[in-house]
């Protein structure tokens, strides 16, 4: 068994980012487990999670119970996902211990001071699949359950939304974009997916609300019984000059619903692919994760090309009922 930490940070995700190595889809985490690289996910289809029985300012127990019970549940609401969670009782116990147990709770943790919350896991090594992951919620900083969020309060409900997704298996989504803040760090301006790894300001509950990305990535990792054959999926492969590219943001945008899916190149092949998508047309646009902090995407130890500008599929990609959109070449040039 092995644990792992995956963090939700007020900037970039620090230290704490997992090192495993990204599965061949967009938003999933991979494992080495046998040889072989595998999806994380829960090998059961109900999660039983327990709360920690301690509160903090502003947020008692109770408090705390109900608005992660809401974040599970805007999880489990998706259509075409197949997981469930199931409340386990209040407990004594805390994060981050290997204990068998999925708890969720608040720590002090003021040497963290850039991390909101962190997910961890216990993964077998042999299979890869889920033991356990517990989320911690630093009480270094101020929260908030009102339902329409608190001045100079973090949004529990928000942040717990995106340590939920990791715990089920997702990693980051570069769907966001931020401006630099005067005193240093960065301000979310727009995200496209919860799992954005920078969270929003003080007083936000905007990060309440899944969107078209994350619910891709739970259904694929979860898929119901019939999405896959009424969703579709895309796959190609990014070049420079010739040459197959690791790391390149690959974006999906629907010009009938406005929505995008991202993903990125995966491996040494310069592939991607993108899982559980509405069927329907779809441009497809290609950029270097040039704005981020690339240790929220990506163990530290892989070498992802920036150099490169922005570029666009030739034609419009039709993405299939129940099937995938073939190979689609895209060819960046160097800055």
């Amino acid at each position: 068994m092995m644990r792992r930490w995956f963090g939700r940070a007020i900037a970039i995700a620090t230290v704490l980012a997992i090192q495993a190595q990204p599965a061949f889809a967009y938003l999933e985490f991979g494992v080495t487990a046998g040889g072989n690289q595998v999806k994380l996910k829960w090998p059961q289809a109900a999660v039983r999670y327990l709360v920690t029985n301690a509160g903090v300012a502003n947020v008692s127990v109770a408090d705390f119970q109900a608005a992660i019970g809401r974040a599970f549940g805007s999880w489990e609401a998706v259509p075409t996902a197949s997981i469930t969670y199931q409340f386990g009782g209040l407990t004594a116990a805390i994060p981050g211990r290997d204990d068998g147990l999925t708890t969720l709770g608040f720590q002090n943790r003021p040497d963290l001071d850039r991390v909101l919350a962190a997910t961890s896991f216990v993964v077998d090594a042999a299979t890869g699949a889920l033991v356990e992951s517990d989320i911690f919620f630093n009480s270094a900083f101020p929260w908030s359950v009102a339902p329409g969020g608190e001045a100079n309060r973090f949004d529990l409900e928000s942040i717990a939304l995106h340590e939920i997704g990791h715990l089920s298996g997702l990693g980051h989504s570069a769907l966001g974009e931020t401006e630099l803040r005067a005193g240093g760090g960065r301000l979310v301006t727009a995200a496209e997916a919860v799992m954005f790894p920078i969270a929003y300001a003080v007083g936000s509950i905007a990060g309440r609300t899944l969107k078209a990305d994350d619910i891709a990535g739970i259904s694929d990792l979860y898929p119901t019984g019939d999405a896959t054959s009424v969703y579709g999926s895309l796959s190609g492969r990014v070049t420079k000059d010739g040459a197959p590219i690791f790391g390149a943001h690959v974006i999906a945008f629907d010009p009938v619903t406005q929505t995008v899916i991202g993903s990125f190149t995966l491996n040494a092949q310069g592939q991607f692919s993108i899982g559980a998508i509405p069927p329907g047309p779809r441009i497809l646009r290609v950029e270097p994760l040039d704005d981020a902090e690339i240790d929220s995407f990506f163990d530290g130890s892989r070498t992802v090309d920036i150099n490169f500008r922005v570029a666009f599929s030739d034609r419009i990609v039709i993405v299939p009922r129940g099937g995938d959109s073939g190979e689609v070449a895209i060819n960046v040039v160097a800055k």
